[in-house]
C-alpha cells in the first residue's frame, strides 16, 4: 500500500503551537519534493509551505512566514511542519502532498485536523 498519513493536528489556544507530520509509507520520499496545503471551513483548499527533495529549498505562504517551519528527514521518510504562534484563522484540515520532479508520481495524505480556537 503507497499512502501519506498526516499526524499531530489537534485543538491548541491562540498563541500556541503544534507539529504536524507526514509519513510516508509503502515507498521512499528521497526522490519527492513535499507540500503542505490546508482547507478552511468554508474555503477552498491553498498551498501552506513547500520543500525541496533534498531539503535545501523552502517556500511559504506569506500568512504563515516567519511562524511555520518545514522540515524533512528522509531516514525517518518523514516531512514535519512546526507551527507557532497560531492563530484562529489557522483552524483547518491539513494536508501533505508527495510529487516527484519531472514524473506524473503524485501522492496526497487524508489530512489532520488542526483547531485553534480559546
Amino acid at each position: 500500500q503507497l499512502q501519506l498519513v498526516e499526524s499531530g493536528g489537534g485543538l491548541v489556544q491562540p498563541g500556541g503551537s503544534l507539529r504536524l507530520s507526514c509519513a510516508a509509507s509503502g515507498f521512499t520520499l528521497d526522490y519527492y519534493a513535499i507540500g503542505w496545503f490546508r482547507q478552511a471551513p468554508g474555503k477552498e483548499r491553498e498551498g501552506v509551505s513547500c520543500i525541496s527533495s533534498s531539503g535545501g529549498s523552502t517556500d511559504y505562504a506569506d500568512s504563515v512566514k516567519g511562524r511555520f517551519t518545514i522540515s524533512r528527514d528522509n531516514a525517518k521518510n518523514t516531512v514535519y511542519l512546526q507551527m507557532n504562534s497560531l492563530q484562529v484563522e489557522d483552524t483547518a484540515v491539513y494536508y501533505c502532498s508527495a510529487q516527484r520532479p519531472f514524473s506524473s508520481d503524485n501522492y496526497w495524505g487524508q489530512g489532520t485536523e488542526v483547531t485553534v480556537s480559546s
